[in-house]
């Protein structure tokens, strides 16, 4: 916790709030802290959760401020969806895009992204990364307090992409939920699962939420639904 301080003086920030008390005040700054490595990846290896974990992340590079600052997107699959990008807050001109080959590609091309020091954010898609590879990261992010967001894609192989430790801050899943019944025909917004695994200074937790508007905030569905990550597992050991 006393590093997470330590870090948040430096940037001259606690982190970026999400703008919904019942997410904020769950996270040990208030907010992702600035000048940190967060992880994200799809609550399973199904194409909708992945869709989510990359709204997610626009949503959260939609919201840095300054908000017309350059966000470099380094990927391995050219799948991203611009028009799906800009309704999550973040337009194609505020957009860098870097396609590489392989995952260590991926991963130098943030890690020099993060040292320029003069992006809003930076953000990688990778399947696999190693510890060393999290901490060379972490460090980078911090000497130049650009914020650094790591997509992990599920692998063939069915792993789950959060199952090896990391040097990652915060480290998140994102999965779909059914949208609210709307009382007439058509698409309500997305719902999700999102489930903060692990953060450093404060408990996992998860929340029911609101898919990205157009400014990337999340919001809190009409009838919220929130259990602690840690009340879920106990209430799946009493049923047990």
């Amino acid at each position: 916790m006393r590093a997470i301080e330590e870090q948040s003086q430096i940037t001259g920030k606690l982190g970026l709030p999400f703008e919904v008390a019942a997410m904020d005040n769950r996270l040990a700054v208030g907010g992702l802290l600035d000048g940190a490595l967060h992880e994200i990846s799809g609550s399973a290896p199904r194409l909708s959760d992945d869709a989510a974990a990359v709204l997610f992340v626009a949503g959260i590079a939609a919201r840095i401020t300054p908000l017309e600052g350059q966000v470099l997107w380094a990927v391995r699959w050219p799948d991203l969806f611009a028009p799906g990008l800009a309704q999550a807050g973040l337009p194609p001109q505020r957009l860098i895009y870097a396609e590489c080959r392989r995952d260590e590609d991926v991963l130098a091309t943030m890690e020099e992204g993060l040292r320029y020091g003069g992006l809003a954010a930076v953000v990688g898609e990778v399947s696999a990364v190693s510890m060393t590879a999290t901490r060379r990261l972490q460090l980078a992010a911090e000497e130049s307090g650009t914020m650094a967001l790591l997509l992990r894609k599920w692998r063939k192989s069915g792993v789950d992409p959060l199952g090896q430790p990391s040097a990652a801050v915060t480290r998140w899943k994102i999965g779909c939920v059914p949208s609210a019944p709307l009382p007439v025909q058509g698409v309500g917004r997305p719902r999700w699962s999102v489930e903060l695994v692990r953060q450093r200074g404060g408990e996992p937790h998860q929340w029911i939420m609101e898919g990205c508007d157009a400014q990337g905030r999340l919001a809190l569905p009409a009838e919220p639904s929130h259990r602690s990550a840690a009340a879920d597992r106990g209430a799946g050991r009493q049923a047990a």
